[in-house]
């Protein structure tokens, strides 16, 4: 199955509470909420005072990915929001052992981890940490701003972590973020991802949200 998460950072922050709405009603299983801190990457979004007020109006699936420069403080920021699901980036920590750090933090705290890739950093340096992750996130773009080209050259990473998953037994879920459509969806779903991040083709969809969804949850494995 198919994992739809329309990305906040695409809606109509004028009416924020309309376009919810018209997620609650979608199809679409998460909700995809982006934290930049203007430090880690060149843009300043969401903060924990939205998103404590997104989740008063959602039962749904809430996805965070935090793109900050300290992220084992970030998460204390976020500590009266309702989080099913913290990504933080690979690139934001110092070393292995605060990877681990971040991760144990965010599970202590009875959260799903998380964690990301930025589109050049090689997957293979995740391997000391996959067996304790619930979800890797693959960057199809650079992180920092939606409505970005996709870059179908990191497909490859779906590969890669399928078969390590298969290899080692092990259940994390492939997410890919970054000018997703139904044509970049597609090859996403061929590559072996099982959630897919999509902002623009969502609430930005020239036909209507609910078509944007319902065509990503059409793609086949």
């Amino acid at each position: 199955m198919i994992i739809v998460s329309p990305s906040l950072l695409s809606a109509n922050f004028l009416n924020l509470e309309k376009d919810v709405e018209m997620f609650n009603k979608s199809n679409a299983q998460w909700l995809h909420y982006d934290v930049m801190d203007g430090n880690f990457v060149p843009n300043i979004s969401f903060g924990p005072q939205i998103l404590e007020q997104v989740c008063t109006i959602t039962d749904k699936f809430i996805d965070v990915h935090i793109m900050v420069a300290n992220p084992l403080e970030t998460i204390d920021y976020f500590e009266k929001c309702r989080i099913d699901m913290l990504t933080f980036h690979y690139e934001a920590v110092s070393g292995l052992e605060e990877c681990n750090a971040v991760i144990d933090k965010i599970h202590e705290k009875g959260i799903k981890a998380g964690i990301s890739l930025k589109p050049k950093t090689p997957v293979e340096e995740l391997k000391p940490i996959l067996h304790k992750i619930d979800l890797v996130l693959i960057m199809s773009v650079e992180p920092g701003f939606g409505g970005q080209k996709f870059m179908p050259e990191v497909l490859s990473k779906g590969d890669w972590l399928n078969s390590y998953r298969v290899e080692n037994d092990l259940d994390y879920l492939i997410q890919i973020d970054g000018g997703i459509n139904y044509e970049s969806g597609k090859m996403a779903v061929e590559h072996h991802c099982d959630c897919l991040v999509a902002g623009s083709y969502c609430f930005n969809n020239s036909v209507n949200f609910n078509h944007g969804v319902d065509s990503l949850l059409s793609l086949k494995k």
